[in-house]
């Protein structure tokens, strides 16, 4: 069974299919699969915005799909930046890592740390061929925004080099972590756990 992954971002893509990894399936990227289209982002929760996106490309490609929608949620700015995470600053073009990070830190200044918590939240969509949703899963792992961000980040996942885990006294960020944190810790990995017995079902059918 092929299996669409409905991101553009290379680490997403590289980070789920180290998790799908034991699953015998075949992963199709949407630049395998010749897909250049993007879909508008019109849910007004992560969930809806995940839906969407699995949707429209399991119609497009005519193949399963899984997709993710998610973002940062920080706790003194009422939940922003939320679903508008990649558009937090301009809100008519995606903002780029550098312009994320920086505003971040100019939201949040003279905050102290007991109020600085946030957490990155996750929704991943599984749909069938024909867009028909399957199943879903959530995941969050919070932290505080930390005073400063981390030397440097990795590309595509902006917010890892802002939130702080208090129990590690480390960031968020893969290559900071040992194996066994990443295991331990990241959101994405348990988010797909929970969406691989819907997997595993489609693969019986």
């Amino acid at each position: 069974m092929k299996l669409l992954i409905a991101t553009t971002n290379p680490g997403k893509l590289s980070e789920l299919r180290e998790f799908l990894s034991g699953i015998p399936i075949e992963l199709v990227s949407l630049s395998d699969a010749g897909i250049t289209d993007t879909v508008e982002e019109t849910g007004k929760t992560f969930e809806e915005n995940a839906i969407l996106k699995a949707a429209y490309y399991a119609k497009k490609s005519g193949l399963p799909t899984l997709a993710d929608d998610g973002g940062f949620e920080i706790d003194a700015l009422g939940g922003e930046p939320g679903v508008k995470s990649h558009r937090w600053v301009y809100g008519d073009r995606e903002n780029t890592d550098e312009e994320l990070i920086a505003y971040t830190f100019k939201r949040m200044q003279g905050i102290p740390e007991d109020k600085r918590g946030a957490q990155l939240h996750l929704v991943l969509s599984l749909v069938d061929s024909n867009g028909s949703l399957v199943a879903t899963s959530e995941e969050k792992i919070r932290g505080i925004v930390a005073p400063e961000p981390a030397a440097a980040h990795q590309p595509g996942f902006p917010y890892r080099a802002i939130l702080f885990i208090p129990e590690l006294n480390k960031y968020y960020d893969q290559s900071a972590m040992t194996k066994e944190e990443n295991e331990a810790y990241n959101h994405r990995k348990k988010a797909v756990e929970k969406i691989i017995p819907a997997l595993q079902a489609m693969l019986t059918r």
